[in-house]
């Protein structure tokens, strides 16, 4: 066989993925969706907001609602201290942070090691992928699909009542 004519294995696009935890467990965003990273900062109380949004923090200016993916995975209530951080990140609508335990890094995954949400956990919309590591798992979320459609709608007036 020519060397010329050799097939190698198909090549998968990298996916850069900013790696976080909470509760030990490892999720990540997508790096172009990924803004910053900040020590965790003073949350204000947002009146009227989804039980999902644990308020808001006022960055150079912006308010930012912080979403809390814990409540979304129904994990314990965690007082976050010093050594936690804010995630900002790019929704398709907006801006927001989410406060997490530790920020383990950046990681490259193959696009082909990302497996459909749907074949592994039915039902759970906000997660983008998952990534069977050797390690554990990796749980990618999917932020525009984060909030549905009604806590949108309610976390939207809630940031424009706190606006007028």
């Amino acid at each position: 066989m020519n060397a010329g004519t050799e097939s190698s294995p198909p090549q998968h696009p990298i996916l850069p993925l900013v790696v976080f935890a909470l509760d030990g467990q490892r999720y990540a965003l997508p790096v172009p969706a990924t803004e910053r990273v900040l020590p965790m900062a003073a949350v204000s109380v947002l009146p009227k907001a989804p039980a999902v949004a644990l308020g808001v923090i006022n960055l150079h200016g912006q308010i930012l609602p912080v979403l809390d993916i814990r409540r979304r995975f129904q994990l314990p209530a965690y007082d976050y201290g010093p050594t936690a951080h804010l995630l900002v990140a790019r929704t398709a609508r907006r801006t927001v942070a989410f406060p997490v335990d530790e920020v383990l890094g950046v990681r490259e995954v193959p696009t082909g090691a990302v497996a459909s949400p749907e074949a592994v956990l039915p039902g759970i919309g906000h997660v983008a992928g998952i990534v069977s590591l050797t390690d554990g798992v990796l749980f990618i979320q999917d932020l525009d699909a984060f909030l549905s459609l009604d806590e949108e709608r309610v976390l939207t007036e809630a940031l424009e009542e706190i606006q007028r």
